[in-house]
């Protein structure tokens, strides 16, 4: 996708951002984790509607990758060790969203519930902006503060059977409305990888 032109208060890099109103997160296949059940650190690539790359995401948990790779990170996700699952009351998940890396511009923050998986989306002043919650097996509903209003929706995407049954691979889309602060829509992209990272600590980056 051809890069458009920065707006004013726009972080270098995500003004790929303010011209879309939705992404397409595809996880990348490693025939070797299919043939021996190894884990790899995971890749991404985030697409918009038209199938045009914007952006290459991976795992980062290795001293190469950062010094190979580091000059062209525009955003960095983190992700600090929490206990497995989103039940657990003592060990809420919480993810910050840095744009560019060092810059933090928000947070995903889990509100404990029993039953439902609740989050708050944070700016980059912890101020809260939006929340989102599993609304089925499939999609989480991202709500305004009051929950009177839908602002958008993340949901896992079918792959096929072959890719369903033998990979852990996932696809997944993220909707949001086109004059969304372009700051909120990285947040809610990186407000996915809390839901298909894996419970160690990684750094998703994009390129």
């Amino acid at each position: 996708m051809p890069a458009p032109s920065r707006p004013i208060g726009c972080p270098p890099g995500l003004e790929y951002l303010t011209q879309i109103d939705q992404v397409l997160i595809h996880q990348q296949i490693e025939l070797a984790e299919v043939i021996f059940g190894l884990q790899f650190n995971n890749k991404y690539e985030i697409k918009n509607s038209l199938g045009q790359k914007i952006f290459f995401a991976a795992e980062e948990n290795d001293f190469c990758n950062r010094c190979c790779c580091g000059p062209l990170q525009v955003i960095e996700v983190r992700r600090p060790l929490r206990c497995g699952g989103f039940c657990c009351p003592c060990c809420p998940q919480e993810l910050e969203v840095h744009a560019p890396p060092g810059t933090p511009i928000g947070y995903v923050v889990q509100n404990w519930h029993p039953f439902i998986p609740k989050f708050t989306i944070q700016n980059e002043n912890r101020e809260p902006v939006l929340k989102y919650r599993v609304h089925a097996v499939v999609a989480d509903v991202v709500l305004s503060l009051d929950g009177n209003s839908e602002v958008g929706m993340i949901t896992k995407q079918w792959g096929g059977i072959l890719r369903e049954a033998y990979t852990n691979a996932d696809n997944f889309g993220v909707q949001f409305p086109m004059d969304l602060d372009v700051k909120v829509k990285a947040v809610m992209l990186g407000a996915c990888f809390l839901i298909v990272s894996s419970n160690c600590y990684v750094i998703p980056q994009f390129f």
